[in-house]
């Protein structure tokens, strides 16, 4: 499966030049690692986010929210948001946020 190249370039727009984020391809698409934890990344069209198990329902009851299911099961704590959840500059950001949250609470694999 093909990953948005469009929406990878939006997202690395949005972060700029950070050092400890890495691009690794992963799920068919593209995931950005924060010291090798999985933060959010670009699978077909959709926006993936590493919410968080805590978050994970909050994030679900958003529009254009869904369960990240890619074996078949739900993922707790990775939501899939569709392209009208992050129309805007703004919205993308606040996305990217949350999954770098996470990430950032989590200790580093490197």
């Amino acid at each position: 499966m093909a990953f948005d190249e469009v929406l990878a370039g939006r997202i690395r727009a949005r972060i700029g030049e950070r050092p400890d984020l890495t691009e690794l391809r992963m799920f068919g698409g593209l995931a950005f690692m924060l010291h090798g934890n999985m933060c959010f990344g670009v699978v077909g069209p959709s926006l993936m986010v590493r919410v968080g198990p805590d978050a994970y329902e909050e994030a679900l009851a958003r529009a254009h929210v869904r369960e990240m299911d890619f074996t078949g099961r739900p993922m707790r704590g990775l939501v899939y948001v569709e392209s009208p959840g992050f129309t805007s500059d703004a919205d993308l950001s606040a996305w990217l946020e949350r999954g770098l949250a996470f990430a950032t609470s989590l200790p580093p694999k490197d």
